[in-house]
């Protein structure tokens, strides 16, 4: 967006009189580090609660929507029932390499070199490993490549793709971002620790 805006030649102040909402917190820094306030960030960060937070302000208001070009329409449906004029403007889009279809099959089909825990940070990142790991084909990936695997979501959103996907998240995150996801899996594989020890995890 910040690319377009400086080709089109968009100056700070016009920008200035919008009001702004983030999905998140490392969106909110994205955004004020180039100056602007953010109005609103949702204290869960998924689109339900943008709307929650949104849907008695937006009534005869104009609102854009900077997105994926593959997202869930949930914000733009649920703000043009609320009354607001939405434009929906895609940002940018995900494209796994074919080169890391090569990549991944040898580093699942090799037990030695394969990962404890493979992360997740968005519904598209769950589809393209399935898709990689199909070889082409669709559908799940060889259940024999997976042995021993976990996987880790970063919020309900991806953890309800994974299961269509046949690939259920042993972990989740509780706050719904990059450091919430890695805390999640250190409790998580702490929690273990303790179990395998016979250890109680509350110090008890």
């Amino acid at each position: 967006m910040w690319e377009r805006v400086r080709k089109l030649r968009v100056t700070r102040r016009m920008l200035g009189r919008l009001l702004i909402a983030a999905i998140g917190p490392a969106t909110k820094k994205a955004i004020v580090k180039h100056g602007l306030k953010v109005k609103m960030v949702p204290e869960e960060y998924v689109a339900e609660a943008v709307v929650n937070k949104l849907r008695d302000k937006v009534n005869g208001k104009r609102v854009v929507l900077i997105r994926a070009k593959v997202a869930r329409d949930v914000i733009p449906e649920e703000l043009r029932a609320a009354g607001a004029e939405v434009d929906v403007v895609e940002a940018y889009e995900t494209a796994a390499p074919e080169k890391s279809r090569a990549r991944l099959h040898t580093l699942l089909k090799n037990s030695a070199r394969r990962p404890h825990i493979v992360t997740f940070t968005s519904s598209s990142t769950a589809k393209n490993f399935a898709e990689l790991l199909s070889h082409g084909k669709g559908g799940p990936p060889s259940a024999s490549w997976l042995k021993d695997v976990q996987f880790a979501s970063i919020g309900p959103v991806t953890s309800a793709t994974l299961r269509e996907l046949q690939m259920p998240p042993a972990i989740e995150a509780r706050e719904f971002t990059m450091g919430g996801l890695i805390r999640s899996i250190v409790l998580a594989r702490y929690a273990e620790t303790c179990e395998s020890r016979a250890i109680d995890p509350s110090g008890e």
